[in-house]
């Protein structure tokens, strides 16, 4: 068994990485950290996990080299850089859920965290913790940070079109997220009494994901994030213009290509149906992400739709399907689980 540990474990993504990781039959939880949590029990934050471990969480100081295989860092952005020295010493394996090491060009990082990169000669050392597309890579790597839950679902959506050479750019992202979006300590505008009704634009130009989506893909994007009534999920629609002479057909013959035989990707457009497009209700708990596309009447147009649950296939799950990579294993070991409906 593998011996795997949470760094950051009492936040959404740390506590979904232990849900999912008590119930991996590959591996054995041995350590979760947490400095404000630390002498408690993991159900306390976690109310969900009561019953399935006895575990308590340990302060981030307490991690050892030697203790785990594989290190999860669930820690916030601009910290997890000032530290990644010290966890790269921890365990042979080092798979960050942060936005520090997304990113490959420092300035880049710069402009979309408005803070200068403390470990600048680490970027560009980790893989992309996405399989559909870096599946090789992190099948050699040590050193994985899994992509934003917003990134995620973009470049799931775009790419396969770009590869094939059937969009232009630039690409309009409109992304929707759900609360368990902004952590635990969101602050008062996450307040249920400020959150509930509202559609609020959080992010109405320069989105980091912005950045991601732009590096996944070649072409420029220019995003948009909203944020829902909805707790879980995210759902983006990406606007690009259609290749001349490029047809709907061609479209979806290239999403065909790209995710055949993918355990998590589902193609779904459909011409009629209550869910006939992507939509990430029925996505809550699961590892897909489901892809769609609609084309305008003039056929110039293309609106490529993607949802996922955020904390699982956009965060912890993505993780877990790394990690599964990277030590050969079946892709959806830990996984296997479906969405809900009704939810």
């Amino acid at each position: 068994m593998l011996r795997v540990a949470v760094a950051g474990a009492s936040g959404y993504i740390g506590g979904e990485l232990l849900r999912l990781l008590l119930g991996h039959p590959r591996v054995t939880l041995t350590t979760a950290t947490s400095d404000s949590f630390a002498g408690r029990r993991l159900d306390g934050p976690h109310p969900n996990l009561r019953g399935r471990t006895e575990l308590a969480f340990v302060p981030h100081d307490r991690l050892a080299a030697g203790e785990q295989d594989v290190l999860f860092l669930a820690m916030p952005h601009k910290q997890t850089m000032k530290r990644m020295s010290e966890y790269l010493r921890l365990a042979p394996t080092v798979i960050d859920l942060s936005g520090d090491f997304r990113l490959r060009d420092p300035a880049v990082y710069a402009t979309y965290y408005e803070t200068a990169h403390t470990a600048p000669e680490l970027l560009g050392t980790f893989t992309t913790g996405l399989p559909e597309w870096h599946r090789d890579e992190i099948g050699g790597s040590d050193r994985i940070s899994v992509p934003g839950c917003m990134a995620t679902a973009g470049i799931l959506a775009v790419r396969p079109l770009t590869e094939a050479g059937l969009i232009e750019g630039p690409v309009q992202v409109d992304a929707l997220t759900g609360s368990s979006g902004s952590g635990v300590t969101a602050g008062p505008a996450n307040l249920h009494a400020e959150r509930s009704g509202a559609m609020r634009l959080f992010a109405p130009t320069r989105h980091r994901h912005e950045a991601e989506i732009t590096q996944a893909t070649g072409l420029p994007v220019a995003m948009t994030a909203t944020g829902v009534e909805a707790v879980r999920g995210v759902r983006v629609l990406c606007r690009a213009r259609l290749v001349e002479g490029v047809r709907e057909a061609d479209v979806r013959a290239g999403y065909r290509k790209a995710y055949a035989g993918e355990p998590f990707v589902r193609i779904v457009a459909h011409k009629r149906g209550t869910y006939r497009l992507p939509e990430p209700k029925i996505l809550s708990g699961s590892n897909y992400c489901d892809v769609g596309f609609a084309v305008s009447d003039d056929g110039t147009q293309a609106v490529l739709v993607a949802a996922l649950d955020n904390l699982v296939k956009g965060g912890a799950g993505g993780a877990v399907q790394s990690m599964n990579v990277r030590f050969g294993w079946a892709e959806s070991t830990g996984l296997e689980f479906l969405g809900l409906h009704p939810n």
